[in-house]
């Protein structure tokens, strides 16, 4: 018989961390934390496996569930001394999420699960203290209503500050017990007015009502944005656990707060986190109160007038300590943890790997090698490769001059500039729209997360290092201000005043998440300088990957960046990107509004010299490096203009009729032109063209190899190959113009040909073609729209609602589509290598800087990828990732 349920309390459990697919991350963290003896309140959890059960069973139960949760109930009341339901000794529980991959705030918790009108006089009795039963129950209906029952929260909210306005108090903590009884008979109208029954009192049927809003949470929009950002599957499911609640609300030595055993933003050494005295945990996380700082000494960085934890609570803080030392040697990483204290005694919620910025990343991987707790190899996986790209933005010159706005906490590093809009669809609509945004709010919620990834950066003027804001904008990479409490915004009217100054919706921001500051306008920046630790990890995972690592480049920009990154060669050189500057854009409409080969030949006699100095400065910069150049690839009549008043203003700036221009531009269109005269088959229309380029690169070759010294091997790409009498006809004419090269220059050079393999006949074919081609970079940007009948630049209007509704797991343009596009790979390298074992492969698709693509290139062992510069430290990282997971598969 299955199990759904797993127990846990009490110095012991029967699921342990390696169990985290099916109890969820939070879950087998429980289990394990109870395991180690560690103050864990008891609890249960229902498995990820009855998740799965519900969405496929038309959102319904295992029929042994109901018996399994009540055995635990009953199994976590007897360590807790509490009965669940009992109207004198009440068992109280909290529902929370608990998927495998942490989904900070994307999910929905209940606290308090158990007060009813009958079991709040026993708490009050029990606590010995009337207005905490009272203001937990309030909480508890606020909570439930809003979960479960689907009501508002500001109708909670604008209740309780009226109700505030009216009594002339300012804080929530200035209520007494008879206020709350008070506002929570106004709460229970507006359920009922709501929903059209009473809030309901059956502490079991408050309970299946959490578990189920739990399980239903898992599909809500937020969740799905979340897991669509992360590439998270929907198939993976959450798990629920259900815990006896401790209150960090019994008054002043009681609280509750999160904990970091390192920085998350730098990766220091040094206890970081932050506290509430008499609070209960969503005040923390919220944002909804400032909090306090754990130890003395962030307190005194910060300038906070409150007291620290170490001061205000000595003797929990030693056993916080003492934990955090335990959970860290225990995990061998730093740790993000949730505690309470209840009345002087430290309860431990939750630990997890926390969530860090790169930076943080790289020196914490770095510190843990040296402090002897994780090998070279095992720092290597410890970093996140998209996390790298965090480290590739730019930061504030500090010879800038700064306008400081307002200084709030330095919640996410980085800096970026962008327009204010203050709600997340404005985010969206400016992006859409190609400007740059800063997100601004009070505070944000999990409604917020399309919002946060549409703008540049966020500020917010409530909450704290831990808050909502924070964690998510450091999971992104996206700078990010929080609780710069001097900000007052007026969203309604689209301003934002502080220090007696007024910004409104559209004026220019920067913000400095490293130093906490809110600048008025764009500010100078620099780019960010690789070293130390980012050196180290780079040097080791070097150490370990398989995979070269190339740069799609044909710029000289493009190519000393993608040096500098630790590219080993250009994979992919566009040669029509060269060709719209300048003067040759006019050589080059030149030669194609010529009458004949003669006229051709003569326009491109013109750029000659352009593409040779071309690719001498790029033979130069790679100093030896591979460099696979690309023939000329797209369709003529992308280099032609298209309205009216362009075509006029070409024509006379050639000296051409306007109507001969419009006459040639209607001969070259096309109504599909990805799938017509561009490619090889241009070189076979016009030869001259493929002659010109391929006499550029060897005059090239032999020119860089003279004055630097270092041979250079240039490979010729070939693209859009679909038979191989195709690439026999084009390479006798590149080859023949080699010799020719070598005769009239007395130079001798080596060189290959190949092609791309973007079409699914040429993936079929692949044994044919090479016979002729000593090299196949798979182009899988063509490749997937050829295979999939999908155009790239028209996908987005549907590939969304796919990924949404489970009906492919990533978009193929991100991700490869390894079960159809990776199998014509899989099949092409297969087919090639037996006609020619020393066949090159390779792929130069922006899939080449994505991880889970790269693994799949290290188990197909192909010989390098190809990506954009800025994504060749990523590729780095995750091709040694990716030969670390085949050795490990290879032991198994």
């Amino acid at each position: 018989m299955t199990k759904w349920v797993y127990t846990f309390g009490d110095g012991r459990a029967e699921g342990e961390a390696s169990m985290r697919n099916l109890l969820g991350g939070k879950g087998a963290n429980l289990a394990e934390m109870s395991n180690l003896g560690l103050p864990v309140p008891p609890g249960f959890t229902i498995t990820t496996g009855v998740c799965t059960y519900y969405y496929d069973n038309g959102e319904t139960y295992p029929p042994e569930l109901k018996d399994a949760v009540a055995q635990a109930l009953t199994e976590v009341g007897r360590i807790a001394g509490r009965r669940f339901g009992d109207p004198e000794k009440p068992l109280l529980v909290s529902v929370r999420s608990g998927a495998r991959a942490s989904m900070p705030g994307m999910m929905d918790t209940v606290l308090n699960l158990g007060l009813n009108d009958d079991t709040v006089g026993a708490v009050a009795q029990d606590a010995g203290d009337e207005r905490f039963a009272y203001d937990s129950y309030r909480r508890f209906i606020t909570m439930y209503s809003n979960v479960v029952l689907g009501v508002e929260h500001h109708d909670f909210e604008e209740a309780l500050e009226a109700y505030k306005q009216r009594r002339g108090h300012d804080l929530d903590t200035d209520l007494t017990a008879d206020d709350w009884k008070i506002l929570i008979a106004r709460y229970k109208e507006i359920v009922e007015k709501a929903t059209g029954a009473p809030f309901p009192q059956d502490p079991h049927a408050q309970l299946w009502g959490a578990i189920s809003a739990v399980f239903g949470s898992w599909m809500n929009p937020r969740a799905k944005k979340y897991r669509e950002l992360h590439a998270i599957p929907a198939s993976w499911g959450t798990a629920v656990n259900v815990q006896a609640m401790v209150f960090g609300n019994m008054g002043e030595t009681s609280a509750t707060g999160v904990a970091f055993t390192r920085n998350p933003s730098t990766g220091e050494n040094k206890l970081y986190g932050e506290f509430l005295i008499n609070a209960q945990g969503e005040d923390v996380v919220a944002g909804i109160r400032t909090p306090q700082d754990i130890t003395e000494a962030a307190r005194v960085a910060s300038g906070s007038d409150k007291p620290s934890m170490e001061t205000a609570m000595p003797d929990a803080f030693a056993e916080l300590v003492r934990i955090c030392g335990v959970l860290e040697g225990h995990y061998r990483d730093m740790q993000d943890m949730e505690f309470t204290i209840e009345r002087g005694k430290l309860w431990m919620l939750q630990t997890r790997n926390g969530k860090r910025t790169a930076r943080a990343a790289l020196r914490i991987a770095c510190d843990l090698v040296e402090e002897g707790l994780i090998t070279q190899r095992e720092a290597v996986g410890r970093v996140e490769p998209q996390a790298l790209d965090q480290l590739l933005h730019p930061t504030i010159d500090p010879k800038a001059k700064r306008d400081i706005l307002a200084t709030g906490l330095p919640a996410s590093p980085g800096a970026a500039s962008g327009e204010i809009v203050f709600t997340s669809e404005a985010a969206e609509a400016a992006k859409k729209a190609g400007r740059k945004c800063i997100l601004v709010r009070v505070e944000t919620s999990p409604e917020d997360i399309h919002g946060m990834h549409a703008a540049e950066a966020i500020l917010t003027t409530r909450g704290g290092m831990t808050s909502h804001a924070a964690v998510v904008a450091r999971g992104m990479g996206k700078p990010c201000v929080s609780g710069a409490g001097t900000v007052r915004i007026d969203a309604k009217a689209g301003t934002l005043a502080c220090g007696g100054r007024t910004l409104k919706t559209g004026d220019v921001i920067t913000i400095d998440g490293g130093a906490g500051q809110v600048l008025v306008g764009a500010v100078a920046m620099l780019e960010p300088e690789l070293s130390g630790d980012f050196a180290k990890l780079m040097e080791w995972a070097d150490g370990v990957r398989r995979l070269d690592v190339r740069a799609n480049a044909e710029t000289p920009l493009d190519a000393r960046t993608a040096r500098t990154f630790g590219a080993e060669g250009i994979g992919l050189c566009r040669t029509e990107h060269m060709f719209f500057e300048g003067d040759r854009i006019v050589a080059v409409r030149e030669m194609i509004l010529a009458d004949d080969e003669a006229g051709r030949r003569a326009a491109l006699d013109k750029l000659l010299p352009m593409q040779r100095a071309d690719f001498v400065e790029l033979f130069t910069i790679m100093s030896g490096l591979p460099v696979t150049i690309r023939l000329l690839d797209p369709p003529l009549h992308e280099f032609l203009p298209h309205t009216e008043e362009e075509i006029a203003e070409v024509a006379k700036a050639m000296g051409a009729s306007p109507e001969k221009l419009k006459r040639r531009a209607s001969e070259l269109h096309e109504f599909n032109p990805m799938l017509g005269f561009r490619g090889v088959r241009l070189a076979v229309a016009y030869p001259e063209i493929a002659e010109m380029q391929a006499r550029a690169i060897f005059e090239a070759a032999a020119q860089a190899a003279r004055e630097t010294g270092r041979p250079v091997t240039p490979e010729v790409m070939v693209p859009l190959v679909m038979t191989k009498p195709e690439l026999d006809l084009v390479k006798a004419r590149i080859d023949a113009m080699a010799k020719k090269v070598m005769e009239e220059t007395g130079a001798a050079f080596a060189y290959q040909v190949g092609t791309m393999i973007e079409l699914p006949r040429a993936a079929l074919r692949a044994a044919e073609i090479a016979e002729a081609a000593e090299f196949f970079s798979f182009g899988t940007n063509d490749l997937t729209q050829t295979t999939l009948g999908i155009s790239r630049d028209d996908a987005a209007s549907f590939l969304g609602p796919y990924v949404q509704k489970g009906l492919i797991e990533f978009d193929p343009f991100v991700t490869l589509d390894q079960e159809g596009v990776g199998e014509l790979v899989a099949l092409a390298a297969e087919r090639g290598r037996k006609t020619r074992p020393d066949i090159k492969l390779g792929i130069c698709g922006e899939h080449g800087g994505d991880p889970a693509s790269i693994r799949f290139c290290e188990g197909l062992g192909l010989d390098y990828v190809s990506c954009s510069p800025y994504r060749v430290p990523i590729a780095r990282l995750a091709a040694a990732q990716a030969a670390l997971a085949g050795e490990t598969r290879s032991l198994a």
